[in-house]
């Protein structure tokens, strides 16, 4: 005698690139893109409105400026994003490229004959020290970020003009191989630009490709989830703190390069420029969000925006006024994308 199974036949699965699309985290995903475009579109149109105005913009000397100052501020704005992911942040930055500048400007003058890879890595140890210094305050010391930053800016500060001492580091003081790495070029592109992207490609890579790299954004998503999976959190904010502070002094070497003269207030204030670059290139400031790209997406249009209003004439007040309205826009559309998806995914609840 036959019996009829009473088991229901298995649902059909909807293939697997329709479940990741319709799932939060590919809707978070494809929106993040098009935050990525929309400010590369925003880059373009600024570009294509300013040669407009003012033709002469559109001249390889701008380009090159744009270039040259954008590597700096993208590699600090990179470093930033990775603190940033974690729900962090690191106000230190600009104290640290300032100490760096002249600590390796001052190598060259006792060894002026000291070779250039020699520098840039006596740059990123003294930076690295000094995230290791801010490692220990948040990851140990439970210190909040925004305070033990904070302090360590003032800290940092405060060392380099007593080591300074109103004195001041000239470009005769450096090798003309050194400086070659900000006049330099190579296929037309600056120099210190490919530094720039070869930094910056490496550190994306690292955060989508690697383990350690994926955990600093299942730490800004959910710290206690990340923890009960297994994640060391406090040795991944750790790392995150010690691999900003290192690109920081390793950008404070390249600013020495860049600028040829520093001295104590060198790079003074450019850690709020960093926070809004971040920002505005769609790094959510709640943690678990961003990407390199957007980030270096934000620091160009921000670098741009500030070429663009000296080649129009308009006062260096609107630069601030700029950011600040981009800062409140971009961390608007964050709210605005929280809720959304929030609701979003009750909804769902509420059917499954």
């Amino acid at each position: 005698m036959m019996r009829h199974s009473s088991t229901h036949p298995a649902p059909v699965q909807p293939p697997l690139s329709k479940r990741s699309a319709s799932t939060p985290g590919g809707f978070v995903a494809g929106i993040a893109k098009s935050r990525e475009t929309t400010l590369f579109v925003v880059l373009i149109l600024l570009i294509v409105g300013t040669g407009l105005a003012k033709p002469q913009f559109l001249n390889l000397q701008n380009l090159r400026d744009v270039l040259l100052n954008v590597s700096i501020i993208s590699l600090l704005t990179a470093g930033m994003t990775v603190v940033i992911l974690m729900r962090h942040i690191d106000l230190s930055v600009g104290s640290t490229v300032g100490i760096s500048a002249y600590a390796v400007g001052s190598l060259y003058v006792a060894f002026p004959h000291m070779p250039v890879l020699v520098a840039l890595a006596a740059g990123l140890a003294i930076g690295f020290v000094a995230g290791g210094i801010n490692a220990l305050l948040v990851a140990v010391g439970r210190v909040p970020s925004l305070v033990a930053t904070l302090s360590t800016l003032y800290i940092f500060r405060g060392a380099d003009y007593a080591w300074v001492h109103g004195g001041q580091i000239n470009a005769t003081s450096l090798p003309d191989a050194y400086s070659r790495l900000a006049t330099g070029t190579l296929l037309g592109i600056p120099t210190l630009a490919l530094i720039a992207i070869v930094v910056l490609v490496g550190l994306a890579v690292y955060l989508k490709q690697f383990r350690a790299g994926r955990e600093h954004y299942a730490i800004g998503s959910n710290p206690e989830a990340a923890r009960l999976a297994g994640v060391n959190v406090e040795r991944r904010v750790m790392s995150g703190f010690l691999l900003s502070g290192a690109i920081a002094g390793f950008a404070g070497a390249l600013w020495l390069a860049r600028f040829g003269t520093v001295d104590a207030s060198t790079a003074k204030g450019i850690e709020l420029q960093v926070v809004a670059a971040a920002v505005v290139g769609s790094v959510a400031i709640t943690g678990g969000v961003g990407t390199i790209l957007g980030a270096t997406l934000g620091a160009l249009v921000l670098g741009v925006i500030s070429i663009a209003l000296v080649v129009l004439h308009v006062s260096p007040f609107w630069e601030q006024a700029i950011q600040g309205a981009l800062i409140v826009a971009a961390i608007t559309a964050d709210t605005l994308l929280a809720r959304s998806v929030a609701k979003r995914m009750m909804r769902k609840r509420d059917h499954g």
